[in-house]
C-alpha cells in the first residue's frame, strides 16, 4: 500500500472517528429544555441552533444525518422537549414526527364563550377576538355540523392539551369534537324523550348555570321540564342575565320586564333562543335523564343547594323562609 493509499485510509477512518463521535450524545445531562422550530425554518437553521442549545454536538452531523435520512423537508414547527442526553437521531425522530410539547388548558363547566375565548388566549393560545369571530361565523358552525349562529353551548367544558401554535380553529373543532362525543351517548335517550339536540344543549346549559350542587342537576332539569310541559315560563335569572349587554352584577326588576330581550324567561313561555353557556356532560345527561319529580319551582336554600317545591304556595313560604330580608333585585 502507497503512502498515499495510507493517508486517505487514515483520513477516512479519523473522518468516521469524528463522524461518530459527533452523533454520540452531549453528555449526561437528562433534564429536558425546550427547543423551538420556527415555521419554515431551514435544516441548516435549526441544525445551528441545535448546537447552539447545546442539544447536539456539532451541527454539521446533525444535518448531514437528516440528509442522509431524507428527513430533511420532513422537520416540523412547533414546540419540544429535548435533553442533551439525546442521540441526535432521537431528536431528529422527534422533529419529523412533530413529537411536540403540550400544554393543558382547563375550560370549567359553565362558561360563555366570551369567557371560554379569554381563558384560552390567556393559556397563550391566540387572541380571544380571532376566536370569538370563528365562534360566531354561521359558516364555520355549519362546517362543524351543528345548528346555530355561534358556537356557544358547544364548546365543551374539559381539559385540553395543546402544542403551541395550533391554528384557532382547530383548537374550536377540538372542543366541539368533545361535545360531540359526549353527545353521541346520549342522543338516542334524548330522542326518546322527544328532545331535539338543540333544545337539550339550550336546556343544559340553563341547567348548568343554576347548579351550585351538581348532585342537584337532575332535579333542577326535571323542574324546568316540567314547567315546559305545563306551558310555564322558566323564569330563570341566569337567561335574562345573558341576554343583558354590559350586565352590571345588579339584576332588577326592569330587567325582568324587558320585552326586548330574547333570553328573558320572565317574558317568553319557551326555552330562550340559544344557549346561555357551555355545559358539562353531567348537566346534558340531567336534561335527557331528569329525575322524576312533581316539583315545579325551587328556590336558593344559600348555601349552593335548593328547596324543591310542588306547588306556588310551598314556594311562597319557602322564599318567605330562606329568602327573608334579602335583597336580590332592586326594582
Amino acid at each position: 500500500m502507497t503512502l498515499v493509499s495510507l493517508a486517505v485510509a487514515a483520513g477516512l477512518i479519523g473522518a468516521g472517528l469524528a463522524l461518530r463521535s459527533a452523533l454520540e450524545p452531549v453528555g449526561p445531562d437528562e433534564r429536558e429544555q425546550v427547543f423551538v422550530v420556527e415555521g419554515g425554518a431551514t435544516l441548516s437553521e435549526v441544525a445551528d441552533a441545535l448546537e447552539g442549545a447545546g442539544l447536539v454536538r456539532r451541527a454539521w452531523a446533525f444535518e448531514g444525518l437528516a440528509r442522509f435520512e431524507e428527513a430533511g423537508a420532513d422537520l416540523r414547527a412547533g414546540e419540544y422537549a429535548l435533553s442533551p442526553h439525546m442521540r441526535p437521531a432521537e431528536i431528529l425522530d422527534r422533529l419529523t414526527r412533530g413529537q411536540v410539547r403540550t400544554h393543558p388548558v382547563s375550560i370549567p363547566e359553565g362558561l360563555t364563550a366570551v369567557q371560554v375565548a379569554s381563558r384560552v388566549e390567556e393559556a397563550g393560545f391566540g387572541s380571544a377576538p380571532e376566536f370569538l369571530a370563528l365562534a360566531r361565523d354561521p359558516a364555520f358552525v355549519q362546517e362543524l355540523g351543528l345548528e346555530g349562529e355561534t358556537l356557544e353551548g358547544y364548546l365543551f367544558p374539559e381539559t385540553y392539551r395543546w402544542a403551541r401554535g395550533v391554528p384557532t380553529r382547530e383548537l374550536i373543532a377540538d372542543m366541539v369534537g368533545q361535545y360531540q362525543a359526549v353527545w353521541s351517548t346520549l342522543a338516542l335517550r334524548a330522542e326518546q324523550r322527544g328532545l331535539s339536540r338543540r333544545d337539550a344543549v339550550i336546556l343544559a346549559s340553563i341547567v348548568e348555570k343554576e347548579t351550585g350542587a351538581p348532585e342537584e342537576r337532575p332535579l333542577i332539569a326535571g323542574v324546568f321540564l316540567n314547567r315546559l310541559a305545563r306551558g310555564m315560563r322558566l323564569e330563570t335569572d341566569p337567561s335574562v342575565i345573558y341576554g343583558i349587554a354590559d350586565f352590571d352584577g345588579n339584576l332588577r326588576r326592569v330587567h325582568l320586564e324587558d320585552e326586548t330581550n330574547p333570553y328573558n324567561t320572565y317574558r317568553i313561555p319557551a326555552l330562550p333562543p340559544g344557549p346561555i353557556a357551555n355545559p358539562g356532560a353531567e348537566a346534558l345527561r340531567a336534561v335527557v335523564d331528569p329525575a322524576e319529580t312533581k316539583a315545579l319551582f325551587f328556590v336558593s336554600k344559600n348555601d349552593g343547594t335548593h328547596h324543591f317545591s310542588k306547588t306556588y304556595a310551598e314556594h311562597a313560604r319557602a322564599v318567605d323562609r330562606y329568602q327573608r330580608g334579602r335583597n336580590r333585585r332592586n326594582p
